[in-house]
């Protein structure tokens, strides 16, 4: 069984290419050619967790799990709060092929679905970025989102200024012009694409600073009990998820507005795979908000351990 680390993760799957390996996986998602069983989360006190999610693909036809330890802390520690393994087994014989550093699948993989879901719903003129965090997952959003779209002017806020000025610090010489702001508002006020990536479990995007023709991704959020936009900023936008089962489940603005009457049960447009295949309309206009949210598939995470395994066995770098 091959073992393979971070670094051969971050070596042999570049984020270009985990784009269109994602956009892929979620057109066969929406196609029923995956099978995911709802994920399970086993609390373990303290706001940290387990995550168990297993899943099989019709292609590659392998079929694996993702344990993964959810410790949301782990940034002030140097570690990513992301901590386990995906395993992948051969479907013929069941035997395990292959154990992979879940951590960083998990961080490629999730800016690679944002990237994916701004190249088809965000205006192709977008020229600024806002993130609204500033730890792991920015850090991976900010370079997936500059190979979708060419934008001039990045802004990054997080409670803490001298996170964003950190951030700034390390990717200043990727991105032309980018830097720290001090309010949510002033991040997202005039931004072309905003990205949520933050560990609040209440809303830090407010409907009220939503301009038409923005393009929002909603990450950090991955449980029932957490948002990070508010009812009417739902209500605002044409919103579409990752899995439907897994939305309705698990997106918790979604649950929160249904249940105060700001939305109605179909608000949900659909899944994004279907936007990606064309059988869903996205944009249907430049003034349109449009909303991705992002929960997690099991299905992201086989594909690109799947594409890595592959290419260590083909040694491609």
């Amino acid at each position: 069984m091959q073992l393979i680390s971070s670094d051969q993760v971050y070596a042999l799957l570049p984020t270009v290419d985990c784009i269109d390996i994602i956009e892929a996986t979620m057109i066969a998602v929406s196609r029923g050619e995956a099978n995911l069983p709802p994920r399970s989360i086993m609390p373990l006190g303290n706001g940290n967790a387990m995550g168990i999610m297993p899943g099989g693909l019709a292609e590659p036809h392998i079929h694996g799990i993702k344990l993964v330890s959810l410790y949301p802390e782990n940034p002030k520690l140097g570690l990513s709060s992301h901590q386990g393994i995906i395993l992948l087994f051969n479907t013929r014989d069941g035997r395990p092929i292959a154990a992979i550093d879940g951590a960083s699948v998990t961080a490629l993989r999730t800016a690679a679905a944002s990237a994916a879901a701004t190249r088809a719903l965000s205006r192709a003129n977008s020229r600024v970025l806002a993130i609204l965090g500033a730890g792991e997952q920015a850090d991976h959003h900010l370079p997936a989102h500059l190979t979708v779209r060419p934008f001039e002017e990045v802004r990054v806020w997080t409670r803490t200024f001298a996170n964003a000025e950190a951030f700034v610090a390390r990717h200043a010489p990727s991105a032309a012009s980018i830097r720290a702001v001090a309010s949510a508002q002033e991040a997202a006020r005039g931004a072309d694409v905003v990205v949520t990536a933050t560990a609040s479990p209440t809303a830090i995007l407010q409907g009220e600073w939503l301009e038409a023709g923005q393009h929002i991704n909603l990450v950090g959020a991955s449980v029932a009990s957490a948002r990070e936009i508010d009812d009417e900023g739902i209500a605002r936008g044409r919103y579409f998820v990752d899995t439907l089962a897994g939305a309705k489940a698990q997106a918790g603005e979604y649950i929160d507005a249904l249940k105060a009457g700001a939305i109605a049960g179909d608000h949900i447009l659909g899944e994004i795979g279907r936007v990606y295949d064309g059988t869903l309309p996205g944009r249907l206009d430049d003034r349109d908000v449009t909303i991705y949210k992002s929960l997690g598939v099991a299905a992201q995470d086989l594909a690109a351990a799947y594409e890595v395994l592959d290419r260590v066995g083909r040694n491609v770098t």
